[in-house]
């Protein structure tokens, strides 16, 4: 027995997913694996590469996978003694887009990818195994199979929650495709797919697929002359195809395309060979699928000169929230990776506004207020921001505030150009009155907590739902700190808080109707905003505030949190959680079809189920409302 390879397999043997093998598969693949030596520092493959026949396993050393962001080399992952790495041929056809290197001197084995494929097209658990660490980073060792270390793949994604995100979204395929039947002249089609502008066509039967012609049968079986171009096309197509039900993910079809080693995956009604075609993926619209990944489109804005870069950015995340919203992603999920872009997006807009005015003349924080403030920000509505610098002498104010304030009419214009409406409120830090120092933004947050009846004009709730954006953290944290201090014992603040909360028009009539707008344009319609979702998110935001629990300004996780800390009212602020994301589901697929807020539902347009899910998560609103009157024993503001 080949006693190289047998030491390979019964190291192998050791690591997921060799491990699901058997000791005589390991030894087969063993026979046909490179041993490679690196120096320290030697580069086996970095980015931009044509990709290699093999992936790779370290034998011994350390290998550092690298990427290029900002013009400044980043390590994304160290992978130590039996962790695969270089996983990118299986699953995609562009090049690399990491550099790996060898920390110090390193051995690792190369396995061909001909070799394994038949192994993961058998076995499950290998298949799954590769396709979860390319998809969602995880890092298998012998030692440790839930390290916090993560195993990347090689196309630079970042994040476990940006990566699951883009392997459960649907894909954009051709839904229009090329079809003939079998008894086609080979030479007649090939015109056809020529003229077309198209490398594959589908065979069909009665609309049924049963094969598929692609450039490379035309290649491998016509210019090789193993059959003459007058032949019919049932002698070289592919065949079976392999089908796929629509909407289909990037997962499934690029797992599919793995477990069969073809191309091209044909779309049908019902996922079947016997029912009419849809439509035709191709492993370039993987390619471009990945292209939308968040991580991407991240680094894309950090990239970005002009705000129409930027708008075009805008524009492919509501294209990504879309596809997500119908494949049934939770929505939760799906506001996370929003935040993520939007505030990556009105970040980059500040950056260039600073490269065009000069370095700021003291620090400052520019701060996202309202739905962005609560990471809720799904459509493309309004911006609401305030600015923040720190205290400078009487002298300088006014030179440095100027300067602040042009910054903010920059940057508010930039995003306006990116696609975010002015708030029509003037809650932006272009505003003069939300510009301003330290100390006048604490006199400011005194003033309201402590006399809220006297500023009852300009204090808006939203100013108590913000996130930092740009700039010093210490600053946002001065702020927070004086909030809580404030909060403490404030009756007089919490009453009108919570008179604020409830003075919402019900949503629903007495005989559990949906109450409708009387007048106006947008008449007979529902407003989901003012009557379902805005007492919802000033409740919690009032519960947060009185429980004094920091850090946590989104919505639904408030009312997880509430109901942590408040365990005899635990059933009350879950179903208001789960209410909450049924409502801004509901309204953002409103938006998404009409373009704009969805801030008004024509309830005729609703499936009887759907009426009576949104319905339902009324429902729990009533109890809230008791609970807050029961807390807060509302009086001076009624």
């Amino acid at each position: 027995m080949n006693t190289i390879a047998e030491h390979i397999a019964d190291f192998l043997k050791e690591y997921p997913p060799f491990n699901n093998l058997t000791f005589q598969e390991l030894f087969n693949i063993a026979t046909n694996i490179r041993v490679i030596n690196l120096e320290k520092h030697a580069v086996l493959f970095q980015n931009n590469d044509i990709l290699h026949d093999s992936f790779y396993v370290v034998a011994s050393g350390i290998i550092n996978l690298t990427t290029i962001a900002d013009a400044e080399e980043t390590i994304i992952n160290k992978c130590h003694e039996g962790d695969i790495f270089g996983l990118r041929p299986f699953f995609a056809k562009n090049n690399y887009m990491m550099t790996a290197k060898a920390r110090e001197e390193s051995i690792v084995y190369a396995i061909p990818i001909a070799v394994f494929r038949p192994f993961v097209a058998n076995n499950s658990d290998v298949l799954n195994f590769l396709l979860e660490s390319f998809a969602i980073n995880s890092r298998h060792t012998k030692d440790n199979v839930n390290s916090s270390n993560k195993l990347m793949p090689d196309n630079g994604f970042y994040s476990d929650t940006q990566s699951e995100l883009q392997y459960i979204q649907s894909l954009t395929y051709n839904n229009s495709p090329l079809t003939t039947t079998a008894d086609k002249i080979v030479k007649d089609v090939a015109i056809l797919m020529t003229d077309s502008m198209v490398d594959n066509i589908v065979v069909c039967e009665n609309n049924n697929p049963i094969g598929i012609l692609t450039d490379s049968d035309l290649s491998s079986k016509i210019a090789t002359g193993r059959y003459p171009i007058t032949e019919t096309i049932d002698k070289i197509m592919s065949s079976p195809v392999v089908t796929v039900i629509e909407n289909v993910s990037l997962a499934e079809a690029q797992l599919l395309m793995l477990k069969h080693n073809v191309t091209h995956l044909c779309v049908t009604k019902d996922g079947t060979n016997k029912s009419v075609v849809k439509g035709i993926i191709s492993e370039h619209d993987l390619v471009v699928a990945q292209a939308s990944n968040p991580g991407v489109l991240i680094k894309e804005i950090k990239r970005s000169q002009l705000p129409k870069d930027l708008k075009q950015i805008r524009d492919r995340l509501s294209d990504l929230i879309q596809n997500s919203i119908q494949k049934n992603i939770p929505i939760s999920h799906v506001c996370n990776i929003a935040n993520e872009i939007n505030l990556a997006l009105i970040k980059r807009a500040v950056e260039l506004t600073i490269l065009d005015l000069g370095s700021p003349p003291a620090r400052f924080a520019w701060l996202s207020i309202g739905s962005q403030g609560r990471k809720e920000q799904l459509l493309l509505t309004d911006q609401d921001s305030i600015l923040i610098f720190e205290d400078v002498t009487p002298e300088k104010y006014r030179e440095v505030k100027d300067y602040f304030l042009r910054l903010a009419k920059r940057t508010t214009s930039l995003l306006e150009k990116v696609g975010y409406e002015f708030c029509p409120n003037g809650h932006m830090g272009s505003n003069m009155l939300w510009c301003k120092s330290l100390t006048d933004w604490i006199k400011q947050y005194n003033s309201w907590m402590n006399t809220p009846g006297e500023n009852s004009n300009d204090l808006s709730s939203i100013f108590f739902d913000y996130e930092i954006v740009f700039g010093e953290p210490k600053i946002e944290e001065a702020i927070e700190n004086v909030i809580f201090k404030n909060a403490i014992n404030n009756t007089l603040f919490f009453d009108f808080l919570g008179n604020d909360a409830l003075k919402k028009n019900s949503p629903l009539s007495f005989f559990k109707k949906f109450i409708l707008e009387e007048e106006g344009p947008h008449k007979m319609k529902f407003d989901i905003k003012t009557r379902a979702l805005m007492p919802l998110i000033d409740s919690a935001r009032l519960l947060i505030l009185s429980s004094n629990i920091k850090g946590i300004n989104n919505t639904y996780l408030r009312f997880k949190q509430l109901a942590i800390s408040d365990s005899k009212n635990a059933e009350i602020y879950l179903s208001c959680a789960e209410a909450f994301l049924t409502l801004l589901k509901f309204r953002t697929i409103e938006g998404l079809k009409n373009d704009d807020s969805g801030q008004y539902i024509n309830i005729k347009e609703l499936s009887k189920t759907d009426r009576e899910k949104l319905k339902n998560a009324l429902a729990p609103m009533r109890d809230l409302e008791e609970l807050i009157k029961s807390k807060f024993q509302l009086t001076q503001f009624s």
